[in-house]
């Protein structure tokens, strides 16, 4: 069910996507609101899940997590018992960043973040290959990243 938002529900959003160590103060400023009424607003958006958690952007390559792979992956069946193995896997692997269901040839595509190769090596045979759950793995390298935006495109959703 598609949350109720206004314009200034949209504007707070915008504003938390940015910066969401903003204090209330400041944020209620910067969306022309009084403080009360913008936390109420804000606690809202978390009760309906729209706001669905607060956490830092960290800079991977001052982490040395400078190796990006996105993994097509191909389940060795589709069965209802497998595609849930399989994504219940993938939420205890803190190398998978992200996992997409995917229809076509491939049956997710999943991002893989790992300091190397080494790294990916590893994670690949310890991980994703080693309970016979998947069948195929084709891995594209990241060679530069052009964009990497979070925030979502919330022209268009008030309403």
């Amino acid at each position: 069910m598609r949350a109720k938002i206004d314009q200034f529900d949209l504007k707070i959003l915008e504003a938390l996507q940015q910066d969401a160590s903003l204090a209330m103060t400041e944020l209620a400023k910067t969306v022309g609101l009084s403080t009360s009424p913008c936390w109420r607003r804000v606690r809202r958006l978390t009760e309906l899940g729209v706001i669905k958690r607060q956490m830092a952007v960290l800079d991977r390559h001052l982490l040395g997590l400078d190796f990006v792979v996105y993994a097509y992956v191909k389940l060795a069946g589709n069965s209802r018992k497998n595609l849930q193995a399989f994504e219940a896997a993938v939420a205890h692997w803190p190398e998978v960043v992200q996992c997409e269901l995917m229809t076509g040839a491939a049956d997710y595509l999943v991002k893989v973040v790992v300091a190397d190769v080494v790294a990916y090596d590893r994670f690949l045979r310890d991980q994703l290959l080693a309970d016979g759950l998947v069948s195929e793995v084709q891995s594209r390298i990241v060679v530069a990243t052009i964009k990497d935006a979070s925030p979502l495109p919330l022209a268009g959703v008030a309403g």
